[in-house]
């Protein structure tokens, strides 16, 4: 599994300078992993840089992957897991067993016996 952020992909779409280390995952559609918040994000960015046009052309492509709902719960699970941790907050996408549709639409609330919760600090 590949969870590509909008970093990833501004920096694909932009033909930037590290676009060939985000093609391979990008192209890997079967192991894409897209979380929600990513759309909100490089839509925005390339509206302002190119217009609306690209921008939807961009969204489109993202599709092609797993999307992954950024919910509260998986929110506030991630900003725990990295505080504890140290994990980057894509290891939260990678510890979970995804339950996403390729077209777009949202894998059903996480029950709380899914959900791992780092121990509290001390």
């Amino acid at each position: 599994m590949n969870v590509v952020d909008s970093s990833g992909w501004l920096e694909y779409f932009s033909n930037g300078a590290n676009a060939d280390f985000f093609a391979s995952p990008i192209e890997d559609v079967s192991h894409l992993v897209v979380p929600s918040i990513s759309f909100l994000e490089v839509f925005k960015r390339i509206t302002q840089q190119r217009g609306e046009d690209d921008a939807s052309k961009a969204v489109t492509q993202m599709h092609g992957g797993l999307i992954v709902d950024l919910d509260e719960r998986v929110a506030l699970s991630a900003a725990r897991i990295r505080v504890v941790s140290q994990f980057a907050v894509a290891a939260l996408y990678e510890r979970r067993n995804c339950k996403a549709t390729k077209d777009g639409g949202h894998r059903p609330p996480l029950q709380k016996d899914q959900t791992e919760t780092p121990p509290e600090s001390a």
